[in-house]
């Protein structure tokens, strides 16, 4: 590592000595925002039951209390780190965290899935004012020279929120009613409210200028049409739809609006001159991919675990955790391996080895060993977390550190977006590929039930639970249809991940770069 100008440090003293225990705090805070998403997939079935089990909810209404979290995190990302630069990080903060935990509390008692969905809506409002203040009080606690380790921590902080979220949904629901799933996520606010209060010190843009209002509103309307459009598509398996296109088109047209009135503004909201930084936008596309490679993975593998192998939730997240495993164990210590190598080489051979895990995930049958999926996970985390912590350290430090916000919230909107479109890119995908294959197997069914039959497989295992004896070969239909789906599903993600192993092949520095200075 290269020894760092002999300078006054920039942190205060106070600061720089309770700066692990910051870490600490906006990891707790950072870990149920990102929780929450992979805790409700495990609790997916048990809210569709009728009440009072669950609140009956239909397949429409699962999509939108995922999405509707999804799609307000997404749209708001950007004027939150925006705001938080200006107004203050740890107010910011703050204010999400409480926001989140009182819409937690408010969908642990919804009593129909249209309450679920708004109330999931709240906590996507708050979840979006968290995530990239907690990367930007990072950067103004930290040293130049040990951002990278404690971006390390950060991002395996990421993975072990993915981890735990199927786990501690999976025992929640084996002692508690379905609404503990929100619930947990309140004591842990109220702890960490408690501790930034007493910890984090405020920071924010010394030379703000102006609040950007059209920027601001040009870039929620532009995100929120795109990942719509995106969440619509996937929904609909068909991206040739009318509406899902227009929606894109829209949304991409507003956002090109945005580009070009920053681009002229005398006090823009993002300095799009950023992206002509060829390191930067590599890093980020990088990251987007990254995303987009994690959350279609997780979508298709809880079905393989679960319906065609037959694994609980609980059982379904244990299995998860060597993904998580991973990239706690190499996240942090990523840097050491881009000292050595640099950038470029590390970050190309981390997307190189997702690629070839998921196109690995084609040898998978309804029997292979369970190891392989376990060696398959692990591996694909070790690339993961090669990829992560140096495309962070990259983005964050491309920047001036009183710009740590907007970096933050850049990286996390592409994050966002890259996750929305492998759960909508993929899912479609695999909804496409699986009707194709199983719809010659429902023509024995009523002509009512074919259609609602092949939607997924597991609602045509519910219809040939319904058949009894009758319905066995349907089980078997499903499974290899299924399976046929998934493999097809990886190899279009491995193509993905390959598109990206150019980019940052070609783009990203062999180094870090150098701090920019303020202006």
């Amino acid at each position: 590592m290269t020894t760092p100008t002999v300078s006054a440090p920039r942190i205060p003293e106070a600061v720089h000595r309770r700066r692990w225990a910051i870490l600490g705090v906006l990891m707790l805070s950072l870990l149920i925002v990102v929780l929450d998403n992979s805790i409700l997939n495990v609790a997916i079935k048990t809210i569709s039951t009728p009440e009072p089990t669950g609140l009956g909810a239909t397949q429409s209404d699962l999509e939108w209390a995922i999405n509707a979290y999804t799609l307000v995190f997404a749209g708001l990302l950007f004027t939150a780190g925006l705001l938080g630069d200006r107004l203050g990080r740890k107010k910011v903060l703050l204010a999400g965290l409480a926001v989140f935990g009182i819409g937690s509390a408010l969908a642990a008692e919804s009593g129909s899935p249209v309450q679920l969905i708004l109330f999931r809506a709240v906590m996507g409002l708050g979840a979006a004012f968290v995530m990239p203040a907690t990367l930007a009080v990072l950067m103004n606690v930290f040293e130049r020279d040990e951002q990278p380790k404690a971006i390390g921590i950060w991002a395996g902080g990421v993975g072990l929120a993915i981890a735990i979220g199927p786990i501690t949904g999976g025992v929640l629901l084996d002692h508690f009613w379905w609404g503990s799933v929100f619930l947990v996520n309140v004591p842990i606010v109220i702890i960490a409210i408690g501790l930034m209060i007493w910890l984090v010190p405020e920071s924010r843009d010394p030379k703000p200028g102006r609040i950007d209002l059209p920027g601001v509103a040009l870039s929620i309307v532009g995100l929120v049409l795109l990942v719509y459009g995106i969440i619509k598509g996937g929904q609909l398996a068909d991206f040739t739809d009318p509406a899902v296109l227009a929606t894109i088109l829209a949304g991409l047209a507003v956002l090109v609006g945005f580009v070009v009135y920053e681009k002229r503004s005398d006090h823009p909201s993002i300095d799009i001159s950023y992206f002509e930084n060829r390191a930067f936008s590599a890093a980020i596309a990088s990251l987007a991919l990254v995303f987009f490679a994690l959350m279609g993975v997780t979508f298709f593998a809880v079905f393989y675990t679960q319906s065609v192998r037959g694994y609980s939730p609980l059982q379904t997240g244990l299995l998860m955790l060597p993904l998580a495993a991973a990239q706690l164990i190499f996240a942090p210590r990523a840097r050491l391996v881009v000292d050595r190598f640099g950038v470029r080489a590390v970050c190309t051979g981390g997307l190189l080895l997702v690629a070839a895990m998921l196109a690995a995930f084609t040898i998978l049958q309804a029997d292979t060993p369970i190891w392989i999926l376990e060696v398959i996970f692990f591996l694909m985390g070790t690339g993961m977390a090669h990829i992560m912590t140096p495309a962070s350290v990259v983005i964050m430090q491309a920047l001036p550190r009183e710009k740590a916000g907007s970096a933050s919230a850049l990286s996390n909107t592409f994050r966002q977006v890259g996750g929305a479109l492998g759960i909508a890119v993929l899912g479609s995908v695999l909804s496409a590929a699986y009707r194709s294959g199983v719809e010659d197997k429902l023509t024995l069914l009523p002509a009512d039930v074919r259609h609602t039959a092949g939607e997924s497989i597991e609602a045509t295992l519910g219809v040939a639970a319904k058949l009894g004896p009758r319905g066995e070969p349907l089980i078997t239909a499903a499974h290899d249809s299924f399976l046929h789906a998934m493999h097809i599903t990886a190899l279009c993600g491995a193509g993905v991940a390959l598109i990206g192993v150019v980019v940052v092949a070609l783009f990203l520095p062999g180094r870090a770069p150098e701090e920019p200075e303020a202006a």
